[in-house]
């Protein structure tokens, strides 16, 4: 086979054809030829099939669907706010946990965690990976990420306009809990590939759960055991 000839300067290079089945790897290529080698080789490679997680796609969905479900609807099974308080806020962290440690990981690529250096500080890392990923599994786990924070946002203005407030700490916890998600994703995917540091006193999450747990009690003193059911979307 005849060698290519020289590269000239902002023209596309063309090799001449052979007998035999055209073999695109770099050897068979010859030396580097600028782009044009590169923007070929990425044309005839195969991609890989996406790989899909039907499981992690239901548990990024299940924990926040299930948070907000039993936040409306819990009245119909249980008078004790205690119980619907504590159902809900573990539903609210079990998802914290999966949605950042699992299936950001596997259905976007994208990670984010907190870490500590040698002077004692503390930084939140986040990591972008490329890797192949369902474009459907992608769409839901973004349309998870950004809708369920908006509708405890939608419960917070609600419960503060109609003064339950022992029910105030509980909303605050799931936008503290699910906003921290979408702050971290979207750090992730702004930053590409490489990790980004940023101060952990710019998203104090670790401080939110001694707060809540402090309004309330104090909230729980001053309305008794007297269950009101808060205003849900239905009205």
């Amino acid at each position: 086979m005849t060698p290519p000839p020289p590269p000239i300067p902002g023209h596309v290079h063309l090799w001449p054809q052979s007998s035999g089945p055209f073999d695109a790897s770099p050897s068979a290529l010859g030396p580097p030829y600028s782009d044009t080698q590169d923007w070929l080789l990425q044309l005839l490679t195969p991609r890989p099939a996406p790989r899909r997680h039907p499981l992690a796609t239901f548990f990024h969905l299940f924990f926040r669907v299930s948070a907000i479900v039993t936040y409306v609807f819990c009245d119909w099974f249980s008078k004790s706010f205690i119980a619907c308080f504590v159902v809900t806020l573990l539903l609210l962290s079990f998802d914290f946990w999966s949605v950042k440690n699992v299936t950001g990981r596997l259905l976007v690529g994208l990670r984010w965690w907190n870490q500590i250096d040698e002077d004692g500080k503390s930084h939140w890392v986040y990591e972008a990976k490329k890797v192949s990923f369902s474009l459907v599994e992608a769409r839901i786990f973004w349309l998870g990420l950004i809708i369920c924070p908006a509708i405890w946002t939608l419960f917070f203005f609600s419960t503060l306009f109609s003064l339950k407030l022992k029910w105030l700490a509980l909303v605050i916890a799931g936008i503290c809990l699910q906003a921290a998600n979408l702050y971290g994703y979207i750090h992730c995917k702004l930053g590409g590939s490489q990790a980004r540091h940023k101060a952990a006193s710019r998203f104090p999450a670790q401080e939110m759960f001694p707060r809540v747990t402090s309004i309330t009690l104090r909230a729980r003193k001053g309305h008794g055991d007297s269950r009101e059911l808060p205003l849900s979307p239905k009205g």
